[in-house]
C-alpha cells in the first residue's frame, strides 16, 4: 500500500526537514489551509495529515471543521503540530479529529517513529476492514511477521479480560517479555508503570466514551523481573461491523534506546560538566516551572562568588583551580535538601534556591553555614569570596531569572569588597539598589564622555605638585583624573576608576586625559617651565592594547611633546597579571625617553625578584606606609627600609600622602627623593597650578 503523507506547515524549512525525514512514503506539500484542502481535494488517497495549527488565510481548526464536515476524508488520519503548553489546543484538536499531536521544536527522530507507528496503525485498520471486508488479504501473516507490537482487544477495559477476546501477536510478546496468556491474565493495566498509569486510564476512558479517536503516548510496560521497557503507543477505537462492544488495537514499538539517549542528552543538558551539578539552564526550567505554579511560598536565592580562585590559574594551572571548585561543590553539595537545591550556574558562581523557607533568620543561618564550610575548605589557599542573598517576592509573577541572577551576583560583589578575606554575606536591598542605580549613573555618564557626546557630565584633571627633597625645588605634577557629573557632582576617582575599567571604557578616556596631560605640558613649556614633568596614570588595560606604544609615540610626535617631561605611572597589582609582556612595554617606553614609575608601591605584593627585574625609575611608596609614620615608633617603621631597597634597586622613591610636617621630616632624614601631598599642596586645577607655580618661585624654587 502506498502510503500519501500531506504536509502543511507555513515553515518551508520544517517543511522540508520533515518531508526528507520521511523520504521513504509519498510527500505532498501544502503552506497554508487553503492550499491543503485543494491539494486533498485534488490528490486522491492521501492517508496521513501532518497539519501545523498556526497558519496564515486559514489555521488548522478551520482545516480539521472542514475535514470533519466531509464524509470523503472519514479515513484521514491527522496529526497536528502544536507549541510548549498550548495544551487547550492539543485538546481542542483532538475532539476535532485529530489522532496524535506533536510538539514544537520538533524532535525529528520521535516525529519518524510516531509516523511508522500510525502508518503501521493505518496498515493494520485496512488490512483487518479489508478481511473482513473481502476475506481476501490474509491479515494474519502482516499480524505475526509486523516489526512492532500489536494487540486487539474486544470488550477489553484493561484490567479483567477472562470473558475477552484478544489478540497479541509476538513481537508484542516479546517487548513486554511475557506470554499471550500471561497477558491476558493479568491486563495491560497492570503492567504500566505506575507513574504512566493514571495518563493511560484517563485517555482509555475518553475513547471508551467516544471523546476521542484515538491517542498515543509513551509509557513504561513492567516487565516479569521487574524492570521495565519504554513504548511508544498508540491506541484507536476499532468500529466492526455487527459488533456492539468496545473494540480497540493498541500498537507498540519499544524505544528504550532512544530513551536512553535522550536521558543522556538531558542530563547534559540539566548537569555541569566540571561539578555534577545541576547548571544555569535547569535552574531556569524549575524556577520558572515554580513561578507557574504560583505558590505563595517564600523563595530566595543565595549566590557564592568565588571569582577569587581564578586568581590563582595563572599561578598554578586550571587543573589545580578546577579541582578547587569540584571540592567546593562538594562541600555546598552536603546542604542540599528537598526545598533546597545547588546549582553551578558559571564557573566559580553557586547559587542555593530555597523554598519554604520559615524567615530572614533562616536565610541568615544558613549562609552562616555556608561560611564557616568554605572558609574551613580555602584555609590553606587563602581564598576568599562573596556570598549575596536575594527574597524572591512572593506576589509577583512576571519574574526574570537573568535579572535576579545579576542582581544577586552584585550583592555576592558587595560581599567580596566589603570583605577583606574570608566570606561574608550581603542582601541585595534597596541600599545595594541605591548603589547599582548610582553605579548605573556614573557608568551612563562614562560611555557618554568616551564617545565625545553632547554631554553636562565632565571629566577634567587637577594636578598635585611634586617636590625634589634634595633641591627644595617643585619638579613634577602628577596629573589627576575627576569627574563631575550633572546628576552626582564630583564623584570620587575610587568609585569611577574601577567602573571604568570593568566596562572597558578606561581605554578611551584614559586616552583623552593623555591628551590633556599632554596640553598641559605644552603649557608648562610656553611658561619656561620646560623641565616640569607631569605623571600620568596608566590602566593595564591601556597599556596592554597591542597599539598603545605605537599610539602613544604618535601623539607626543604631533602634539610636539618631550618624552623626557613625560611619567607613566603603572600600579603595582598590574604586574601579577602578565609581567613578562608588560616589562617589555616599559622597556619601550623608557628608549623612547618615557620615565615609568611604579604606583602604590608595597601593596601589591610584588617579589622582589621581581622587583628588581623591573626596568622602571621610580617606586612611589604608597600613603599606607607615610601614614603608619604617625602611629608607629619611626625607630620601626619599615619606610626608610623601602627606600633603601629601592635605592639598592637603582630606583627613586616619590613619597606620596605627606600631610605632616613629621613626616616630611623622616623622609628627607631616610634619603628619600620626592614628596606629594597636602603639606605641600592639595591637586590643583590648572589654572591654579600655575598660580601655584609663580608663588612657590621665590620660597621652594621651581626647576626650569
Amino acid at each position: 500500500m502506498l502510503i500519501k503523507i500531506l504536509i502543511v506547515d507555513d515553515s518551508a524549512s520544517d517543511g522540508l526537514i520533515i518531508k526528507n525525514m520521511l523520504r521513504d512514503y509519498c510527500i505532498l506539500t501544502a503552506c497554508d489551509g487553503v492550499e491543503a484542502i485543494h491539494m486533498l481535494e485534488k490528490h486522491e488517497g492521501i492517508n496521513l495529515l501532518i497539519l501545523d495549527l498556526n497558519m496564515p488565510n486559514m489555521d488548522g481548526f478551520q482545516v480539521l471543521e472542514f475535514l470533519k464536515e466531509n464524509e470523503r476524508f472519514r479515513k484521514l488520519h491527522t496529526i497536528i503540530l502544536t507549541i510548549n503548553d498550548e495544551l487547550d489546543n492539543e485538546i481542542k484538536g483532538l475532539k476535532l479529529g485529530a489522532v496524535d499531536y506533536i510538539r514544537k521544536p520538533i524532535h525529528f527522530e520521535s516525529l519518524k517513529a510516531r509516523i511508522d507507528v500510525h502508518v503501521a496503525l493505518m496498515l493494520a485498520k485496512e488490512e483487518l476492514e479489508q478481511k473482513l471486508d473481502e476475506q481476501t488479504f490474509t491479515f494474519d501473516i502482516i499480524f505475526d511477521q509486523a516489526p512492532i507490537g500489536i494487540a486487539i482487544s474486544y470488550g477489553c477495559d484493561g484490567k479483567c479480560s477472562d470473558d475477552e477476546i484478544v489478540k497479541i501477536n509476538p513481537v508484542y510478546e516479546q517487548i513486554t517479555g511475557r506470554t499471550k496468556e500471561d497477558l491476558i491474565k493479568l491486563g495491560w493495566a497492570k503492567i504500566t508503570h505506575p507513574d504512566d498509569l493514571k495518563e493511560d486510564m484517563d485517555n482509555f476512558r475518553k475513547l471508551q466514551a467516544g471523546e476521542i479517536k484515538s491517542y498515543s503516548m509513551e509509557k513504561r510496560l513492567i516487565k516479569p523481573d521487574g524492570s521495565f521497557v519504554w513504548v511508544s503507543m498508540v491506541v484507536a477505537a476499532l468500529a466492526l461491523p455487527g459488533k456492539d462492544t468496545f473494540n480497540h488495537i493498541c500498537i507498540i514499538q519499544d524505544i528504550s534506546d532512544r530513551k536512553l539517549i535522550e536521558n543522556e542528552l538531558r542530563y547534559i543538558y540539566e548537569h555541569d560538566r566540571l561539578t555534577g551539578l545541576y547548571n544555569r539552564d535547569y535552574l531556569k526550567i524549575r524556577f520558572e516551572h515554580d513561578t507557574k505554579q504560583k505558590k505563595r511560598s517564600k523563595r530566595a536565592l543565595i549566590g557564592i562568588d568565588l571569582s577569587t580562585v581564578q586568581l590563582l590559574t595563572a599561578n598554578f594551572g586550571f587543573l589545580y583551580t578546577e579541582n578547587l571548585i569540584k571540592k567546593a561543590a562538594k562541600v555546598l553539595s552536603r546542604f542540599c535538601t528537598d526545598n533546597c537545591h545547588l546549582f553551578h550556574t558559571k564557573e566559580s558562581r553557586f547559587v542555593f534556591y530555597l523554598v519554604d523557607y520559615k524567615d530572614k533568620k533562616e536565610l541568615d543561618d544558613f549562609s552562616k553555614t555556608i561560611e564557616y564550610s568554605l572558609e574551613s575548605l580555602f584555609v590553606t589557599d587563602r581564598i576568599s569570596g562573596g556570598i549575596g542573598i536575594l527574597e524572591i517576592e512572593e506576589n509577583q509573577d512576571d519574574l526574570d531569572l537573568d535579572l535576579l541572577l545579576r542582581k544577586l551576583l552584585i550583592a555576592s560583589e558587595r560581599s567580596i569588597s566589603n570583605t577583606e578575606r574570608g566570606f561574608n554575606a550581603c542582601y541585595y536591598d534597596e541600599e545595594v539598589e541605591s548603589l547599582v542605580n548610582r553605579e548605573s549613573d556614573i557608568m551612563q555618564a562614562l560611555f557618554a564622555i568616551a564617545a565625545g557626546d553632547d554631554t553636562n557630565d565632565e571629566l577634567f584633571l587637577q594636578y598635585q605638585p611634586i617636590l625634589d627633597l634634595k633641591t627644595d625645588s617643585i619638579c613634577g605634577f602628577e596629573a589627576l583624573t575627576r569627574l563631575r557629573t550633572e546628576k552626582l557632582g564630583l564623584v570620587s576617582p575610587a568609585e569611577f576608576i574601577p567602573i571604568a575599567e570593568k566596562t572597558k571604557c578606561i581605554i578611551p578616556i584614559g586616552d583623552k586625559v593623555i591628551a590633556s596631560a599632554f596640553c598641559f605640558l605644552n603649557k608648562l613649556k610656553e611658561h619656561g617651565y620646560d623641565k616640569i614633568i607631569v605623571s600620568i596614570n596608566v590602566s593595564v588595560f591601556q597599556l596592554l592594547r597591542p597599539d598603545f606604544t605605537s599610539w602613544l609615540f604618535e601623539l607626543i610626535t604631533e602634539m610636539q611633546v618631550n618624552p623626557e617631561n613625560i611619567c607613566l605611572e603603572i600600579t603595582e597589582s598590574v604586574f601579577a597579571s602578565d609581567y613578562e609582556r608588560i616589562n617589555h612595554i616599559i622597556v619601550k617606553l623608557r628608549d623612547y625617553g618615557l620615565h615609568i614609575a611604579i604606583d602604590d608601591f608595597g601593596t601589591g605584593y610584588s617579589s622582589l625578584a621581581r622587583e628588581k627585574e623591573l626596568k622602571v625609575d621610580c617606586l612611589k611608596i604608597d600613603k599606607y606606609f607615610v601614614d603608619k609614620l604617625l602611629d608607629t615608633d619611626p625607630n620601626k617603621a619599615i619606610t626608610n627600609d623601602i627606600i633603601s631597597m629601592a635605592h639598592k634597586l637603582g630606583h627613586s622613591v616619590t613619597a606620596e600622602g605627606i600631610e605632616h610636617e613629621g613626616q616630611l621630616q623622616y623622609l628627607k632624614e631616610h634619603g628619600c627623593d620626592r614628596i606629594q601631598g597636602n603639606l605641600i599642596s592639595k591637586p590643583l586645577d590648572e589654572e591654579e597650578a600655575f598660580e601655584f607655580l609663580t608663588s612657590v618661585i621665590s620660597d621652594l624654587g621651581v626647576l626650569k
